[in-house]
């Protein structure tokens, strides 16, 4: 099954879902050595954005986040790519755009495949593989297990 996304920043990559219904702050909330989300109150805290597709809403907060997201890209800790779900911020478009990391957006009713999808296969959160295809603009869901 294939998802239609919308290409923001171009590029094809693959790697494990992320899940998050909150929005990040990309200065505030993470630690761009280690990738990991440190905010007690986010639903992905302690999680690793490093290898990872992260689907979220957007970015809240100062727009320096871009510069965070250029950093995680440097440290080897950012994430493969993003999917917006909600709206795509100039923090995460321009972050991904001089990270050179694919972004995309998903109305709301492919979101709701996405999700359905994932749990129909018995997985949730970081557990669904895909390749993500900014350039042909779809989410493209994997058999091949060994990503």
């Amino acid at each position: 099954m294939d998802i239609k996304c919308k290409r923001i920043v171009g590029g094809v990559t693959k790697g494990k879902l992320l899940f998050s219904e909150q929005p990040l702050n990309f200065l505030a909330m993470l630690n761009v050595k280690t990738g990991k989300i440190n905010n007690i109150n986010h639903d992905l805290n302690d999680q690793t954005l490093k290898n990872n597709i992260l689907v979220f809403p957007n970015a809240i907060g100062s727009s320096v986040g871009a510069y965070t997201i250029f950093s995680l890209k440097n440290n080897n800790t950012s994430p493969n790519g993003i999917i917006c779900t909600n709206s795509v911020d100039i923090t995460t478009a321009s972050g991904c755009a001089i990270s050179n990391i694919p972004l995309v957006h998903i109305n709301e009713n492919n979101l709701k495949l996405l999700k359905t999808h994932c749990k129909e296969n018995g997985k949730h959160g970081s557990s669904e593989k895909v390749i993500l295809d900014a350039e042909k603009e779809f989410i493209i869901f994997c058999e091949d297990k060994s990503i």
